[in-house]
């Protein structure tokens, strides 16, 4: 899967930063806490691993690169990395998205509002955030006394390098 943020020189669609109070493990402490349910060493690697980098995955990517990681140690189960997904979505910490009939999560906490392209090929995922897009958001919204908590916007096609594969002459319908 292909992840990463788009660099334009006319425009700057990069990501950037936000500041967070606390680690997504001392968020996903507090969160397990107020629903009566402890921390275990097998949530915590979870954790840990989904946090250390910014990447696209789904459930099973994450089973297998959690039991590879643990090499003869403590191997987690299918069920604990669910239901620990399902929490994380719930605490505000991670993003599920379907994609086809496929559901797909990044990290969220410490992340700021961006949207996706998505190559329906490879399945690949490129973010992008657009000053743009979100001022025709919030002009949308207040057109209509809209109050916007967020959005989500996944724009479906090909990417450059599947496109390239195609290997025939762009048709005006391309651009319908």
């Amino acid at each position: 899967m292909t992840d990463g943020a788009v660099d334009s020189t006319a425009s700057d669609f990069s990501l950037g930063e936000v500041r967070v109070s606390m680690t997504p493990q001392e968020r996903f402490d507090e969160y397990l806490q107020s629903k009566g349910k402890r921390t275990t060493s097998q949530r915590r690697a979870l954790v840990d691993h989904v946090f250390a980098r910014h990447d696209h995955f789904d459930a099973e990517e994450l089973i297998d690169q959690l039991n590879r990681k643990a090499r003869g140690g403590e191997r987690v189960s299918r069920a604990t990395v669910y239901r620990a997904l399902d929490e994380l979505v719930e605490a505000g910490l991670l993003r599920k998205m379907t994609l086809g009939s496929r559901a797909v999560y990044e990290p969220d906490y410490g992340y700021p509002q961006h949207d996706h392209l998505h190559c329906t090929q490879c399945d690949g995922l490129i973010e992008f955030r657009s000053d743009e897009l979100l001022a025709l958001r919030e002009a949308v919204a207040r057109e209509h006394g809209f109050r916007v908590t967020g959005h989500r916007l996944t724009i479906s096609g090909l990417c450059k390098g599947c496109a390239a594969k195609r290997h025939r002459r762009p048709s005006p319908l391309d651009l319908v």
